[in-house]
């Protein structure tokens, strides 16, 4: 049997910033993962967006904290996570998505994300003049917000936890978690041997709860797919392109290396939640979408060899859970983001080393994401807009 303080389980970018803070903090470190390498699961799968508007207080205060990290990551890590502001702008079609937007931007300011601002019809020409502003009542728009590179930030990651010492394992799934006295965890099992740690943290995205249930714990998280279609390369918009996107149905893009990625969200394949494929017909809807909202790409050609889909971990009130799994008091569970994992994985990472370490967060009062919440009837509320 192999010793470490801590067993991470799960090499995406939130398990790779957990063994990072965890290893700072002076923990041996194991990282186990069933993948053959970096980037086979959902972040590399990620499109890289970065944003503080939120409608929760609780988010807007990740994304202050991941934003102050990610301004220091090229200096910690060496590897340039692509953080580059370009902004978000929100675009209400209607005057109740306006005012959902306004009440939003209310809470952001008193959050301290002070240079989030509502804007008129007239000034989004020129924030953004190549999309299609007829019939838009007005928007939101966040200078600060941005665009960033999951895979890179996940690099930095993983070499720095291996200079401070963290081990990784690839090709390894856990087939069972021992408990002991207490019901503590005593053991990690994977086919190739087992590993026993003081602390062992649940980062395994989107089959978090599988994970969990090997220690008899029952964790609300569930996969959602995310299909995204991606251009031939063109330049019909520029790289300084903000992310824009229509609240209302979801639909927004980025400009990516020479090509605009674009997205919808739908439900999801109802026959198979775990499916990744892509829908050919919801290609053709982007297809036909995307030069109605933004004329400037009509004629660009969706390269549909290049679509690919990737799962979220959504939990019930679409915001992380972060803490002790109840009933099992050395199981750290940083599972749930509900698509905001890549953005948050700075924040969550360094918070769950504070929990794991001191005993609470010092950095940011994580209350709000207790695991217990949903068991008492007090999940996060907000905006589904945002």
């Amino acid at each position: 049997m192999t010793h470490a303080d801590a067993v991470v389980i799960g090499a995406g970018v939130i398990g790779a910033s957990c063994a990072v803070h965890l290893a700072r903090a002076g923990l041996r470190v194991i990282v186990v993962d069933r993948a053959t390498g970096p980037g086979e699961g959902s972040t590399g799968r990620a499109t890289g967006g970065f944003r503080a508007q939120y409608a929760t207080a609780i988010n807007v205060r990740l994304s202050l904290l991941a934003r102050e990290r990610l301004g220091a990551f090229r200096d910690e890590t060496g590897v340039d996570p692509g953080f580059r502001q370009v902004g978000y702008l929100w675009l209400a079609t209607c005057a109740a998505e306006l005012a959902e937007l306004r009440v939003a931007n209310e809470l952001q300011r008193r959050e301290g994300l002070r240079e989030a601002e509502l804007v008129g019809p007239y000034e989004l020409c020129a924030i953004n003049p190549y999309i299609e502003t007829a019939g838009l009542a007005g928007g939101a728009w966040c200078p600060t917000d941005g665009v960033m590179r999951p895979t890179e930030i996940l690099r930095g990651y993983l070499e720095t936890a291996q200079r401070l010492g963290a081990v990784l394992r690839w090709g390894e799934p856990v087939v069972a978690l021992e408990r002991g006295e207490g019901d503590r965890i005593t053991a990690v099992v994977t086919p190739h041997g087992s590993y026993q740690a003081g602390l062992v943290v649940n980062a395994a995205g989107a089959w978090a709860a599988a994970l969990a249930r090997l220690a008899g714990v029952e964790l609300p998280i569930v996969p959602l797919r995310r299909q995204v279609a991606i251009t031939e390369p063109t330049s019909a918009l520029p790289s300084t392109f903000p992310m824009t996107i229509w609240p209302g149905d979801g639909f927004h893009l980025r400009v990516r290396d020479g090509r605009v990625l674009l997205l919808r969200p739908t439900p999801g394949d109802p026959q198979d939640p775990w499916s990744d494929a892509v829908e050919p017909r919801w290609l053709d809807d982007i297809a036909a979408t995307a030069p109605k909202r933004v004329p400037a790409l009509s004629g660009v050609r969706l390269d549909r060899s290049l679509a690919w889909a990737g799962l979220y971990e959504m939990s019930p009130d679409h915001h992380a859970v972060l803490g002790w799994a109840p009933g099992c008091p050395n199981l750290m569970l940083v599972n749930g983001s509900s698509g905001h994992g890549v953005m948050h994985a700075p924040a969550l990472g360094l918070l769950a080393a504070e929990i794991a370490v001191h005993g609470a967060a010092r950095s940011l009062d994580v209350h709000a994401l207790r695991p217990s919440r949903f068991a008492e009837g007090d999940p996060v509320r907000g905006s589904a807009l945002l």
